[in-house]
């Protein structure tokens, strides 16, 4: 970095505490679990609702941190580090980014819209490299945290900066552009994401042209709603708009390719982009109107238009080969990205070995020496066991880095790699687009069909932070990942949510808990329907029962006095209208009589489940649930003279009725994306997305049939797709017929017939598509909860009834 401390002290306005006089910040960081903090790194202690940095400033002190941007500083600290107070840590941080980026004055452009933003970011960095240094936002890191983080990759060496910006509420535009301050604007779209922060779609897009303030010219799609918001010099492009700067008088599709006839200052021009969709189209054509505003010759831009490719911008956790975790991160390699794949892998490690195979770093805008220290000293740092160099220059570069083994290319690789060599590890592929890595991950995976759940933990994180904003900061989160977590995958969910630092996690039985403490989950778990043969094996573990009845606390206690235990951890379940588990009110007596005065065990919490909190139609028998708890619970407590946690809420009583949530919830479903209310489900985000690839194409003709017992009789020559997933792998048969349908290339397509064990049959006579496309089975559309009302049943049993045959894939932006 280029400034110190103490040139901008007084502008953040922050108290000293300590002496800042020759520190400069090598590592700008928020988070505390990041193995790549140490004696270079300025702590920023954020603070939330449900989330304090600055609890872990002692924990950072003996990692070596000595620097610190607080709200305040907590007792007995004063003396053991540097303190800058400020009023609001998050603010101070923007303020510092604010001020780094002004240090330079090189051209930036800035991107915002509903979709787009980082494929044209990425594109855009393609496109350019070749003529300028360019440093990016890396991955999706377009928040108001995301965004200073961003701003501090920049050095000396850039002379471009792109850099992406997103908004969910109004106010939150002004201080990003006042941190980018970008020169160029492009504007990708404006669709439905965040609409619930905004009351119109004019408000919407009023703030997010707010990012173009002091643009000297912003790039967009011609559309006179959006061009009224924007004050600054535009070149827009249409397709239908010959005012358009950029106007696309021809269009025609050539196989997977599409060609584009231009019409731009009374010049004539053609280029092939080698997509056929339309979204492809239009991020295109945005990245076009730049290029001609930088003065990009033609000929190159026609050059380098045809070499576009799919951007995978996701960080994606896969099963392995031999007990393995893959995360794949393929398709890029540049320093900044490599910090965040590194901070993924040890969140998502199933294993305490760990290896990496990482090929030349690219785009750093560092000179190549001082590029591959901060790599060497990052690795070093994350405790790497084994380091898979490929290509000359990091092979030379990493050589005295110990447990490295080097390769001149993937294809050197590739002849001497050996499946037996890769064994009970978390590996990261961490490599350049040119150097092929998916060739790499293909022998890692686990081989299973074609068939995928891909789990978005982006989307958990949003869900769990929406539930969060309905509690009290003092509240603590109970999570539940009993039945696999309800179809969506067990321990990776559970590596995500120990890092955000949920306070319980909850399991049906004790084996689902045992395989979470076998992944080196340490939160505390629940097991909320124990059986009395396990309660040993529950010690072992270290997890914490629910006891429901006298005859399962007898057991415990027997089996807690053999083993010579004291103050183990139980929860005890009451039943206030259940009527599934739990004690009755009747009961406590007895169960008063037992606990009181016995040292084996400690009621850690009292609880009891709501029946009916999904239904407001059932209210009064919600609260007289709450009352006869309140009740059960107050004589327990007194008669005992304890304090437990008390907790009755589940995901829709949190929506419904946060005035019950006492000291703790418990989330399910709500996690992941499904709510019990239309309203609830327009706030959460889709986790999970099945989906498949078309395996074959045939045409039908009038009076044949398709599948089992002639169920479907094409009344037409029809066009029908053969998907390889069926009820095997959780398709319920009832969904066949034109019961249900799927989505292919965003068209809808009917199940026609029966659906088979291992495949299912579709009608694409009216879709676009062709052998090997992907096929959604349910995601975004259809979503999960309208598969269920075809179904006359729950979206619990959808998702906790697709097969363990089916990959899970959990992934990152």
């Amino acid at each position: 970095m280029t400034f110190s401390l103490t040139s901008i002290i007084s502008a953040l306005n922050a108290k000293v505490s300590g002496s800042f006089e020759d520190f400069k910040p090598e590592n700008i960081s928020i988070d505390s679990r990041s193995l790549q903090n140490g004696n270079g790194t300025l702590f920023f202690a954020l603070t939330g609702s449900h989330h304090d940095g600055h609890q872990y400033i002692q924990q950072l002190i003996n990692k070596g941190v000595r620097n610190f941007v607080v709200q305040y500083i907590p007792d007995g600290l004063e003396n053991k580090a540097n303190f800058l107070v400020v009023e609001n840590t998050l603010f101070a941080l923007q303020q510092m980014a604010g001020y780094y980026r002004s240090l330079f004055s090189f051209p930036i452009i800035g991107i915002t819209g509903s979709n787009g933003k980082t494929i044209v970011k990425e594109w855009l960095n393609f496109l350019l490299s070749p003529d300028y240094s360019v440093v990016r936002s890396p991955k999706s890191y377009n928040s108001q945290v995301g965004v200073p983080l961003s701003i501090f990759g920049i050095n000396e060496q850039h002379d471009l900066g792109i850099f992406e910006a997103g908004i969910s509420q109004k106010g939150e535009m002004e201080k990003l552009e006042n941190i980018i301050q970008p020169n160029i604007g492009v504007f990708t779209s404006i669709g439905s994401a965040h609409d619930e922060g905004f009351l119109s779609q004019e408000e919407k897009i009023a703030e997010k042209t707010k990012l173009f303030n002091h643009c000297s010219l912003v790039v967009l799609e011609k559309n006179p709603l959006i061009e009224h918001y924007i004050s600054q010099p535009k070149l827009t492009w249409s397709f239908t708009d010959k005012n358009a700067t950029l106007f696309v008088s021809q269009k025609w599709a050539e196989n997977t390719a599409t060609r584009l006839t231009l019409v731009y200052q009374d010049q004539t021009f053609e280029v092939t982009l080698p997509f056929t969709d339309e979204f492809s189209i239009q991020n295109a054509m945005n990245c076009i109107g730049v290029l001609l505003y930088l003065n990009t010759s033609i000929s190159v831009i026609t050059e380098r238009i045809q070499n576009l490719y799919p951007i995978e911008i996701r960080l994606q956790a896969k099963k392995g080969i031999n007990n393995c975790i893959i995360i794949d991160d393929s398709y890029s390699s540049d320093y900044q990205s490599l910090k965040i794949a590194l901070d993924f892998l040890e969140q998502q490690k199933l294993h305490q070995k760990k290896t990496i195979i990482v090929s030349d770093i690219f785009q750093s805008g560092l000179p190549t020496e001082v590029l591959y220290q901060k790599v060497f000293s990052t690795l070093q740092n994350n405790h790497i066991d084994r380091i898979i160099t490929i290509g000359e220059t990091i092979s030379n570069y990493l050589s005295k880095l110990p447990h490295v083994i080097s390769f001149s290319s993937t294809a050197d690789f590739l002849k001497q790699f050996n499946t037996q060599s890769f064994q009970n590890e978390t590996v990261l592929v961490k490599g350049a687009r040119s150097f092929n890595f998916d060739e790499i991950v293909v022998l890692l995976e686990e081989k299973k069909h074609e068939t995928v759940m891909e789990i978005n933990l982006d989307a958990i994180t949003y869900n769990l932070n929406f539930y969060r904003s309905k509690l009290k900061p003092e509240t603590k989160v109970m999570v539940m990942l009993k039945a696999f977590g309800y179809g969506n995958g067990g321990f990776e969910i559970a590596k995500l949510l120990e890092h955000l630092k949920v306070d319980y996690l909850g399991v049906a039985f004790a084996d689902e808990g045992v395989e979470l403490r076998k992944a080196g989950i340490s939160t505390p778990i629940i097991v909320l329907n124990p059986e009395n043969y396990s309660f040993n094996t529950m010690i072992a573990y270290d997890l914490e029962p629910e006891i429901y009845s006298i005859n399962g606390l007898h057991s415990f206690l027997k089996i807690a006095q053999e083993k010579n235990i004291s103050q183990y951890p139980i929860h005890i379940k009451l039943d206030t209208g259940m009527h599934r588990l739990g004690f009755e009110a009747a009961q406590l007596d007895e169960l008063i009589a037992v606990l009181k005065n016995n040292n084996f065990v400690a009621v850690k919490s009292i609880f009891s489940h709501l029946a009916a909190s999904d239904d407001k139609q059932f209210d009064a028998f919600t609260y007289k649930q709450f009352e006869c708890y309140q009740e059960n619970s107050k004589k327990l407590t007194e008669a005992l003279h304890i304090k437990p946690i008390r907790h009755i809420l589940n995901t829709s009583g949190i929506f419904n009725y946060p005035e019950m949530q006492m000291e703790m919830v418990r989330l399910g479903i709500g996690l992941y994306g499904i709510g019990n209310s239309d309203y609830e489900n327009q706030q959460l985000q889709n986790v999970s997305t099945l989906k498949s690839i078309i395996s074959q194409i045939r045409i039908v003709e009038k009076g044949e049939s398709v599948g089992y017992s002639r169920k479907f009789i094409a009344n037409k020559p029809t066009t029908v797709a053969s998907i390889p997933i069926g009820y095997a792998d959780g398709i319920r048969r009832s969904l066949g017929n034109q019961k249900s349908y799927v989505t292919i290339n965003g068209q809808r397509a009917d199940i026609i017939g029966n659906i088979c064990m291992d495949t299912l049959m579709v009608d694409v006579t009216r879709v676009n598509c062709k052998e090997g496309d992907e096929v959604i089975i349910f995601g975004e559309r259809p979503k999960v909860t309208e598969l269920a009302e075809f179904l006359n049943t729950i979206p619990y049993e959808i998702l906790t009834g697709i097969s363990q045959r089916v990959k899970r894939v959990f992934y990152k932006n």
